[in-house]
């Protein structure tokens, strides 16, 4: 592919054709969404022979069968969208959530939305810090709508780390590159894009549908509009439930689809401080009471502490799959599903697959580790005070309370204070995930990847779901993006998504929204 930072046909070096694509592409997402329309009907072949690879006898065994044109011009509006969206800093230090929501809300308003029905939110102190609220009405006023979640504030991303504009979107090779590329403006474009679609199409759901795109949720600590809403304005965000970032699609080496999780639960956030405090003193006179040789003691002991391992019913069902997806650790698996086992065997088995993956040892249990420590105030005094760090991933329904009296208990210390820092989160349970919700997901993946297995799954990182989770708004994961070995690399260099993971997961979600919203109770 070519690289898209060029931006006029006489900087290209490449043949005329190419020139010409590349061009209409660029300019394309710089158009008016009207202009682009009357545009793309022209360009639509040499566009789909060019990147889009469509595969139209899947997208035709999901939908009514459209006029090829019409579906080239249809996914050329979503690239412009989604270029439009990316190419907005959105950081916490000079970005604009607001312009981000706003631009969004224009695309709304051009497909039909009326202006009531598609709004941005934002603290009158934080006019950066805008959402999008949009909603598309149901057929029974009755049922609670469905909510689709999106954040679009991204991580802090530095021109002199990237060696160019990181919000420059450049496709190459298959791959889209750019901060935000996928964390989460692939999504947040995806569900846009579902939402035009469905307002275009004349789509009347049985359940109404809320977008929602919000800001913060990379740095909560400053300002998180989830939590804000929840708090001001809670009518903007109650639904059924929620479908949210947090799982994705597993590609072999080979780039086969092997299996697509969904998201049920994730664990709390919550970090500790271990103190341990002396009068201090001459360094050349030293006593037995050093406060940083107090932590260490307490921190060796803590790193040799394990939290009981637990298994619901998801994470349950994840390692069934797993049985299958993972046979050189089957043996482990089936040890660790046996509640007959004995404590310690399974144990056992759990220690190896931890060795195996740490992501299989996050699922199991409440982790907290050491990730920060401090002591002492001048090289030649006794330190007076020696401090930790205590990053805790917290099992669903354990109460943050529970695990600050376990770590008490395993530092085994009471010259050592354990305090829990910030606001303390509400422990929610894991949402219920059954055929109602497995069902229009598998029947989706199997159209597009044939024999893809649907993997229930417990996220042990963090987003807005803790949040309502917590406000009893049962929250799922499901993205539809496949990765490899390697990932995104979202937070990170070069962040990117591949294109042909990108559309898939257009047409996936698309489809199973649909069928979400017009299922019968």
């Amino acid at each position: 592919m070519f690289d898209r930072r060029v931006r006029s046909a006489g900087s290209l070096q490449t043949d005329a054709c190419a020139s010409e694509v590349v061009v209409l592409r660029r300019s394309a997402a710089r158009l008016t969404l009207n202009t682009v329309v009357h545009k793309e009907i022209a360009v639509s072949k040499a566009l789909a022979a060019f990147s889009f690879g469509l595969v139209l006898s899947s997208a035709s065994a999901l939908s009514p069968a459209r006029a090829a044109s019409d579906v080239d011009a249809d996914e050329a509006r979503f690239r412009a969208l989604y270029e439009t969206l990316v190419e907005i800093d959105t950081t916490r230090s000079n970005g604009d959530c607001t312009r981000a929501a706003e631009a969004m809300r224009a695309r709304l308003l051009e497909a039909g939305y009326a202006p009531e029905d598609a709004r941005i939110y934002a603290p009158d102190d934080r006019p950066r810090d805008g959402a999008l609220i949009a909603r598309l009405h149901g057929r029974d006023p009755s049922l609670k709508p469905i909510l689709l979640l999106a954040h679009i504030d991204v991580v802090e991303a530095r021109r002199e780390d990237w060696g160019r504009d990181p919000f420059e979107l450049i496709e190459r090779d298959g791959w889209f590159t750019a901060r935000g590329a996928s964390d989460d403006k692939a999504m947040a474009s995806v569900l846009t894009d579902s939402m035009i679609r469905y307002k275009r199409e004349g789509f009347a759901p049985r359940r109404g549908l809320k977008l929602a795109l919000t800001c913060g949720e990379e740095t909560p600590d400053i300002f998180n509009s989830v939590e804000w809403l929840l708090q001001t304005n809670p009518e903007t965000l109650d639904a059924a439930f929620v479908l949210n970032e947090g799982a994705s699609g597993e590609l072999d080496a080979a780039g086969r689809h092997i299996a697509l999780q969904m998201q049920a639960g994730e664990k709390l956030y919550q970090d500790f401080e271990l103190v341990a405090t002396d009068v201090g003193g001459h360094s050349s006179r030293p006593t037995r009471a050093n406060p940083i040789h107090r932590l260490a003691r307490g921190l060796a002991r803590l790193g040799d502490y394990r939290f009981p391992v637990s298994l619901s019913p998801v994470t349950r069902a994840y390692f069934e799959r797993q049985r299958a997806l993972a046979p050189a650790s089957e043996a482990e698996f089936r040890a660790l599903l046996d509640d007959a086992r004995p404590a310690a065997e399974r144990e056992a088995a759990v220690d190896r697959l931890w060795a195996e993956n740490p992501g299989w040892n996050s699922m199991l249990r409440t982790t907290c580790i050491a990730t920060m420590a401090q002591g002492g105030h001048a090289a030649n005094a006794l330190p007076q005070r020696a401090s930790a760090n205590i990053n805790c991933r917290i099992l669903p329904g354990v109460a943050v309370e529970d695990v600050r009296k376990a770590l008490q208990r395993a530092i085994d210390d009471e010259g050592i204070a354990v305090n829990a820092i910030g606001k303390i989160p509400v422990a929610a349970p894991m949402p219920t995930i059954d055929a109602r919700m497995l069902g229009p997901v598998r029947d989706v993946a199997e159209s597009l990847w044939p024999g893809v297995a649907v993997v229930p799954t417990l996220a042990t990182g963090a987003t807005d779901g803790r949040f309502l989770n917590a406000a009893g708004i049962p929250t799922y994961g499901l993205s539809g993006l496949f990765h490899d070995a390697e990932g995104p690399r979202s937070h990170g260099l070069n962040e990117r998504v591949r294109v042909r993971s990108l559309l898939d997961s257009r047409r996936f979600l698309y489809e199973v929204i649909r069928r979400y919203a017009d299922a019968k109770e």
